[in-house]
Parts: C-alpha cells; structure tokens; sequence
C-alpha cells in the first residue's frame, strides 16, 4: 500500500513537471540570440530600473501570510458579469474595431488586418487548471468564435497571458506569432512552425505592411512558468497606421518608461494599460491605479482603456476595485482622459473618440 502510493504521489508530480504546458526553456539559437541583448545580463532579463519582486518593508512570509491566513474580503462576484457576444466573423474587414476578453486578452481589427492579444479561453489563469478559474459570465468566447487571425501578440510568458490550451487549439487559425525574445521556444515545443515565429528584442521595429508597423517597447516586469525566472523576455507594442496609433501595455510597473515611449512614440489614440491584480507588495511590476495616472499622462494618451482585470481574481483587492478607482482618480486629476470600459464583448470603434460607455460593473455583487 505504501509503495503503490509513492508510485502514484511519483507520477502525479511527474505529470505536472512535464506537462506540456510548462512549455520549454530557450535553448540553441534562440538562447544564442538572448545572450546578445542588452537586457540579457547574469543568465537573465532585467529591467531597465532595479525591481525588486518585493517592495521595501514586505517579506515573502508576510505576503504568504496574508494570502493565505488573513481574513480579507477579496469580494469575489457572485452575480454574473454583465457581457455581449459579438459575433467576430461577421464584422466587415474594413472595419477598424476592437473586442475586449477580460484581464489582458483583446482582439483587434485595423487596416484590415487582424490581430490577438494574449488571448485565454480556457477559464483558468494558472498552471494547474481549476485554481484559478475565471468569473462567471466572463467566458462567452470560446475559440471557435475566432477569426483566421493575421498576427497573435504575445506581451509575455505568463500563465494568465500565454495559455497552453487556448493556444494549441488556436494553432490552425494563426498567420504569424509576434512575441518576445525566448517566448517563441514554447511555440516551438507547441509544434507551430518555426517560421512563422517572431521574435523581438525592445525598440525593435516590425513593418507589417505599407501602412501598419508594430513596435516592441519596454515594460517592468518579469517573466518565467517553472521555478526558474526571467529566461525570456516581457514586452509592450507600439502598433500604428500613418493616422493611428496604439499602445499595449503588457503588465508593467510605473516607470521612467512610460514617458520615453510617449515621448519617442506618442501621442496615443488609444492606449490600454495594466490596472488590476496589483497590491502594494509587488507595486514595482504591477501599476496601482494611481500610477496608471501618472503613466497616461507621461504616454499622451487621447484616450485610455484600463485592462488587467474583472476576469480573475490574482490579488486580494475586490474584483471591481481597478475600474472604480481608475474612473474616481482620472476623473478628479488635473486633465482627465477620456476612459474606455467596454463590457466584454462590446464592441470598441477604434477612430471613434466621442464613443461612450457605460460604468457597468455599478451594481455587480
């Protein structure tokens, strides 16, 4: 008895160590290519600014202790979350649009081209399926509600942004993957064809067509899905037309960042940028709403879609927090930016700045 249970405990550790999900560690050429980044520095990515995991006076204990030991109301809806479905396949290919998913995944129609943003459709945001499961309501598109999809954007390799399952079953409907240095080894191990893999150091430039050009742009971050950190890279975009520009934010911590790229790049028509999932703790790779502030304006941002959020609970904030403080410090700041909070699903007219949307988590329990 004792040695049928080692042997089943044995395989059951075996099965998720190797799981395919995990993905695989760069390696050969890709790890090659690492080695020659700026970014790359002793055996791993860095940011541009010393980040600590931690922020001064947290310790791991206090943060695990909290987690998991204190009483907090991480106010977990109970309600449905409120959602239209779209139908994708139907909306002209000239029509410049944008369809939000929850948390960070979105998919984006401009210059007739289409595009996916860390798409997650499997209802989980963690490497082990069912602990971290998304809000009711939340998952009304499933794969098979997406279009052929001309390029898929990776911001970074993290289990709530990169998805194995949604992913794979993606495969046959994706032209082109654009992410980061070290994250194409996963779509390598996935099977997806080497050659339709791009990957992108920062300040990189990618021209897509005549009049569309994707950048890659910091962020402050980190990256890993094993025990091992920091062995591919994170990134932002910059995706413009010659009278429309865009950026995505990726996961990020405020930063000098910010105003470089609104600087170098800006000003924005649309911005969308990491608010949600934060906590004092680790504030140096997460925006807390009052950064997000601060990092619009240092962007130029003409409008400001607030992402991270109302899909999984990853922090012990209550779920609709991020959108009430956004809305509550934007709206009292010296020049406030115009704030898109589309349900999930609604459609976003892209080159439409006098678009309206509604508060619409207001009475969600």
């Amino acid at each position: 008895m004792i040695l049928t249970l080692f042997l089943l405990l044995a395989a059951i550790v075996i099965y998720f160590l190797y799981h395919p999900r995990y993905g695989k560690r760069p390696s050969g050429e890709r790890l090659a290519l690492i080695q020659k980044s700026p970014q790359y520095k002793n055996g791993k990515f860095e940011n541009q600014s010393f980040t600590p995991e931690l922020a001064e006076g947290y310790g791991y204990f206090d943060v695990l202790k909290e987690f998991f030991f204190k009483k907090v109301d991480r106010k977990i809806p109970t309600d449905v979350i409120p959602s239209i479905k779209t139908n994708l396949h139907e909306i002209p290919l000239e029509q410049d649009i944008l369809v939000w998913f929850g948390h960070s995944s979105y998919y984006i129609q401009l210059e007739g081209k289409r595009f996916l943003i860390d798409p997650v459709f499997s209802g989980n945001a963690s490497p082990i399926y069912g602990t971290t499961k998304a809000f009711k309501g939340t998952e009304i598109y499933t794969v098979a509600d997406i279009p052929e999809i001309d390029y898929l954007l990776i911001t970074h390799d993290h289990y709530d942004h990169l998805d194995y399952a949604t992913i794979t079953e993606l495969k046959p409907k994706i032209k082109k993957v654009i992410t980061a240095l070290g994250v194409g080894s996963h779509f390598e191990f996935w099977k997806f064809p080497s050659e339709i893999i791009i990957e992108k150091d920062w300040h990189e430039k990618i021209e897509l067509d005549d009049n569309l050009t994707l950048y890659t742009a910091p962020s402050r971050h980190f990256s890993g899905r094993s025990i091992k950190r920091c062995n591919t890279l994170w990134t932002s975009f910059v995706l413009e037309t010659k009278d429309f520009k865009m950026y995505l934010g990726g996961d990020s911590g405020y930063d000098s960042h910010y105003a470089v790229i609104g600087e170098k790049y800006g000003p924005f028509d649309i911005v969308l940028i990491d608010n949600g999932q934060y906590n004092p703790a680790w504030k140096y790779i997460h925006n807390l709403p009052e950064d997000v502030v601060k990092a619009i304006k240092d962007l130029k941002a003409k409008r400001v879609f607030p992402v991270h959020s109302s899909k999984f609970a990853l922090a012990l904030h209550p779920w609709d927090e991020p959108l009430k403080k956004i809305t509550e410090l934007n709206a009292n700041s010296e020049n406030p930016i115009p704030l898109v909070t589309p349900k999930i699903g609604e459609l976003i007219e892209l080159k439409n700045d006098k678009q309206e949307f509604q508060q619409w988590w207001k009475g969600v329990n």
